[in-house]
């Protein structure tokens, strides 16, 4: 009888993804064990603090303040990287990746900086880099794109990405609250970071948007070559304005590709979505994801985007995914997977130029409540060929003024920047205009 393979596992930071890594393994792991015929061994951990108090009981022998030392630990197979940033984080991946060990990581920020060097570090020294956590939490969408729907090339990816700004949404829609009211309940509730900004602003979705992109279209994009808008000047009026036209609003990364002309444009903003529409119909914290393939159509991804408990299922599903790789041959699982990809969409794309990204466009602005306002704007987006499609105009605080939404037909980003540069110059346009894209994505 042959002896049992022993996979060990090194854990670094042991916050609130990495307790849920181990209390989830921790408890599946006779599972685990009986279906991989391995033993699974949770050998190491690294902390900040050896003397904080955690809701996971961690033998003291296996805490370490060093998280290299478990990276480069040579009894250690496999790293999981859940402490989050860019540069430690970074170091101990490309240390585990040098030693030929896989690393798995729930770290969208790190393989949006540097997830070109890490695979490189990885096919140089014969390791792997596994990162389902890193996007949408419990949702296995980088499963579904790299293996799922590998006879796909994929137009259209978008979707809901981050759960604090959908709860946000949600609540200000259902409480007719102000942003501000329903951020700090999101705060004491923690949804919300002390520091909202990398969530409302926009950044942690164009992080994940950034992965998405990268593994649909071998391009990498940095979320300073996206169009990215946050949440923090929509306001409950919007909401009422978006529901006399038919929709609701939602926070969305949208990464398009039009084959044709082989242009990709990844783009991250608020979003008006038919209120029949499954996505608009996602509230609170949770995720959705719609990809539409050319061979199967449409295919729609709903669950909780974060959480301790949907992190750490990513986690432990691309662990299992790894005990594979070492328990079989190794060479042969790094060659499926680095072939899972359509020749077609392997090739890297150019990123489509403002006058390519088309939609139809809602605007608000607060502007004087006199005669002849309408035909100022008006004549500015007809100088810029930006056709109006309606008008709602209702009074304004403080008096004298007047809130304007207009909605437009199909235009392009190009002629939007300049339409809202020349409308911020106007002395009857009060306030900077807010400009929401409406999103006509036909499953």
């Amino acid at each position: 009888m042959s002896p049992v393979t022993v996979i060990r596992i090194g854990v670094c930071g042991l916050g609130t993804v990495g307790q849920g890594v181990w209390k989830h393994l921790s408890r599946v792991r006779p599972e685990l064990e009986a279906r991989l015929g391995v033993k699974l061994e949770l050998t190491r951990a690294s902390v900040r603090d050896l003397r904080k108090r955690r809701g996971v009981k961690v033998p003291a022998s296996k805490l370490t303040t060093d998280p290299l030392e478990v990276a480069t630990d040579p009894n250690i197979d496999i790293v999981c990287e859940l402490i989050g940033g860019t540069t430690l984080a970074r170091d101990i991946t490309l240390a585990a990746l040098a030693c030929g060990k896989v690393v798995v990581s729930a770290n969208k920020a790190l393989i949006c900086a540097h997830g070109a060097e890490l695979f490189a570090t990885a096919r140089r020294h014969g390791g792997h880099f596994l990162f389902e956590a890193s996007v949408a939490g419990g949702i296995p969408i980088i499963k579904a794109l790299r293996e799922g729907l590998v006879a796909n090339r994929f137009p259209l990816i978008y979707g809901i990405l981050n759960g604090t700004c959908n709860y946000i949404l949600t609540q200000m829609e259902e409480q007719d609250a102000p942003y501000t009211s329903v951020l700090g309940e999101a705060k004491r509730l923690g949804y919300a970071e002390a520091d909202e900004s990398l969530d409302v602003q926009g950044w942690d979705t164009a992080h994940k948007a950034a992965v998405l992109a990268y593994l649909a279209h071998h391009t990498w994009v940095k979320p300073e070559q996206m169009i990215v808008e946050g949440i923090d000047r929509i306001t409950p009026d919007d909401f009422k304005h978006a529901s006399a036209l038919g929709y609701g609003i939602k926070l969305l990364a949208v990464i398009a590709r039009d084959f044709a002309t082989d242009e990709l444009s990844v783009r991250v903003h608020p979003t008006l979505l038919p209120e029949s529409h499954v996505v608009a119909k996602v509230s609170g914290v949770f995720n959705a994801v719609s990809v539409r393939g050319d061979v199967a159509g449409t295919t729609l991804y709903i669950g909780r985007g974060a959480g301790q408990d949907a992190t750490a299922s990513a986690v432990i599903s691309d662990l299992v995914d790894a005990v594979s790789l070492l328990k079989n041959d190794r060479r042969a699982f790094i060659t499926a997977r680095r072939s899972s990809r359509p020749e077609s969409a392997a090739r890297p794309c150019r990123l489509a130029p403002p006058e390519h990204i088309r939609c139809r466009y809602y605007l608000r602005m607060t502007v004087s409540d006199e005669p002849g306002v309408l035909a100022q704007i008006a004549a500015v987006m007809a100088a810029r060929r930006v056709s109006i499609a309606s008008v709602i105009q209702s009074a304004q605080e403080p008096a004298g003024a007047a809130s304007l939404v207009l909605t437009t037909h199909w235009s392009d980003e190009h002629a939007l920047r300049g339409t809202l540069a020349k409308l911020t110059r106007l002395p009857c346009v009060l306030e900077p205009p807010l400009l929401l894209r409406i999103g006509d994505f036909a499953d």
